[in-house]
């Protein structure tokens, strides 16, 4: 009867030891609260991120309309002075991961056309 009565802690300590474990996995967090807050903070990270690349490819599609104009009407397929424009607003606005940033944006507009 004792080994029944000592396993019955130990076995209810596994239990909610696995559904803590359960209801916080992929977050990290230690507490239901955290959990809860964290997994709707990322569902609006996924949300955003769906924005800002569908805004990312909008961007590429007006980049190329601008090399393709500039191209046919006898210039450079790049404009160096308005890239350093755009380097200065990014590096300004987001310091200098956003220079980072900007360099990733205008190499994805380079060239698609």
């Amino acid at each position: 009867m004792k080994t029944s009565s000592s396993a019955s802690p130990a076995s209810s300590t596994t239990s909610t030891t696995a559904a803590s474990s359960t209801s916080s996995a992929g977050t990290g967090a230690r507490t239901e609260q955290a959990a809860t807050l964290i997994g709707g903070a990322r569902e609006r990270i996924d949300a955003l991120d769906d924005r800002i690349i569908g805004l990312v490819q909008e961007r590429m599609a007006v980049s190329a309309a601008i090399q393709d104009a500039r191209i046919t009407s006898g210039g450079r397929r790049v404009h160096l002075s308005r890239e350093m424009e755009i380097l200065g607003r990014y590096r300004e606005a987001l310091g200098k991961p956003g220079t980072a940033l900007a360099m990733t944006l205008l190499e994805l507009g380079r060239g698609r056309i």
